[in-house]
C-alpha cells in the first residue's frame, strides 16, 4: 500500500499555495495549487537540459551561466557536474523558500548542489537577470530556463517576456559568441523554435528518454561571431 504524502512546508505566493511534500525518504514533490511543478523521481529532461546546456565548457577558462528556476536543483546539479572548479553560475529563483528546501530537506538529492562555492543565487526575476547581463560587459556563455512554464503554442510571439522574439533578442545580447541558450520545454512549440532560429541561433531539440512523457529541450547556439545589443524587453519572473 502507497505511504500517503507529509507536507514538510506551505507557504503563500504571488501564484497560490506553494508546498513541499514527502513520501518515504526519497519521494518529494513541489506542488503550488495542489499542481505538481516538480517531482524527486522525474527528472531525466532537467538533467538532460543541463547536461546539453554545459557539455562544451568542461575545459573552458571561467566560464559565466545563468539558470532560471531553482526548482530541487537537479539542473543546477547537471550544469555544475559539466564545469570546472573555476566556473561561476548565478541562479535566478524568485521564491527564496525554494532555496531553502534545497539547502535544507533536499540537498542530499543533489550533492548540496545549491550550497555549491560555485553558485550563486539570486532572488529575483530572471529576465531582468538576462537584461542587467545584456546591458553589462561581462557576457554568459549559457543561458539555462529551467521553469514550470515553458514556451508553449499561446506564448506570444514578441512580448512574451521570456520565450518572445524580443525577450530572444535580450537573451543573444546577454551571451558570448558561441554561447549557448537551452530551454526546457513541457511541449514541442515550433513557434518558438522558429522565434530561435530568425534571431540568429542553431537549433536542436532533444526529447529525452524512450517512454512514457518525454519533456523538450531546446539547444539554441550562436554562431562564433560578436552579436549585436537590443533594446531590452519587458520582464517577468522565474521559476
Amino acid at each position: 500500500m502507497a505511504q500517503p504524502w507529509k507536507v514538510l512546508e506551505s507557504v503563500t505566493t504571488n501564484e497560490g499555495i506553494l508546498e513541499l511534500r514527502q513520501r518515504g525518504e526519497r519521494d518529494f514533490l513541489i506542488t503550488v495549487n495542489g499542481l505538481v511543478l516538480m517531482n524527486s523521481s522525474l527528472h531525466r529532461s532537467e538533467v538532460a537540459l543541463g547536461a546539453l546546456a554545459c557539455g562544451h565548457l568542461k575545459t573552458a577558462d571561467a566560464p559565466r551561466v545563468l539558470v532560471g528556476g531553482l526548482g530541487m536543483a537537479f539542473t543546477l546539479r547537471a550544469v555544475l557536474d559539466q564545469l570546472p572548479p573555476s566556473a561561476g553560475v548565478v541562479v535566478a529563483e524568485l521564491n527564496p523558500v525554494v532555496l531553502e528546501w534545497c539547502r535544507g530537506p533536499l540537498a542530499f538529492l543533489t550533492g548540496a548542489a545549491a550550497s555549491d562555492p560555485r553558485v550563486r543565487v539570486e532572488i529575483a526575476d530572471v529576465a531582468q537577470v538576462i537584461r542587467n547581463a545584456a546591458m553589462g560587459r561581462d557576457r554568459l556563455d549559457a543561458v539555462v530556463l529551467d521553469l514550470y512554464t515553458g514556451p508553449h503554442a499561446k506564448s506570444h510571439k514578441v512580448e512574451d517576456p521570456l520565450y518572445g522574439s524580443t525577450a530572444i533578442e535580450m537573451t543573444r545580447a546577454a551571451l558570448k559568441p558561441g554561447g549557448v541558450f537551452a530551454v526546457w520545454g513541457e511541449n514541442y512549440d515550433q513557434g518558438f523554435d522558429r522565434r530561435l532560429s530568425s534571431a540568429g541561433f542553431s537549433v536542436t531539440c532533444d526529447r529525452p528518454g524512450y517512454g512514457g512523457l518525454r519533456h523538450v529541450v531546446y539547444l539554441a547556439r550562436l554562431q562564433q561571431r560578436a552579436e549585436g545589443r537590443p533594446k531590452g524587453p519587458r520582464t517577468r519572473g522565474g521559476r
